[in-house]
């Protein structure tokens, strides 16, 4: 797994990254605790189970909206910008990993026709116009 943290606030997480071959039998987080966005990686075998249960209520407060993609098939790379919108680093995700982005900005290129991913991200939803600032990058 990769985490990587601001130049500018190092303090700061911007993304965690889990490759599908880094997946193994122990449950692995990607998102640490504090986090709006939880997401983990596991690999389990037959006959594993989770037992019936259902979540509480419990009151969550944020104003950050943080994302998280699954690529299923093809390839997206990854441009990712630090707190101050520059150019941080960029990464080639692809099927079966996943990308979890905390803050800062991210863009993506479909690498390959036929890409396929899941994208989840923190709601409600206010609208496009709400949500995104555009980074010239």
């Amino acid at each position: 797994m990769e985490r990587i943290k601001s130049k500018t606030h190092p303090e700061q997480l911007i993304f965690s990254l889990l490759r599908i071959d880094d997946i193994r039998n122990t449950r692995t987080d990607l998102s640490p605790d504090e986090e709006y966005i939880q997401v983990s990686g596991r690999k389990m075998s037959a006959g594993f189970a989770v037992p019936p249960h259902r979540h509480t209520r419990l009151e969550r407060n944020t104003d950050l909206t943080q994302e998280a993609w699954v690529i299923l098939q093809g390839k997206v790379l990854a441009t990712f910008y630090d707190l101050d919108d520059s150019f941080l680093c960029e990464r080639v995700i692809n099927p079966g990993d996943v990308v979890v982005f905390y803050r800062g900005g991210h863009a993506l290129t479909v690498l390959e026709d036929d890409t396929i991913f899941y994208e989840f991200k923190s709601g409600p939803y206010f609208g496009l116009e709400n949500d995104k600032v555009k980074i010239d990058g």
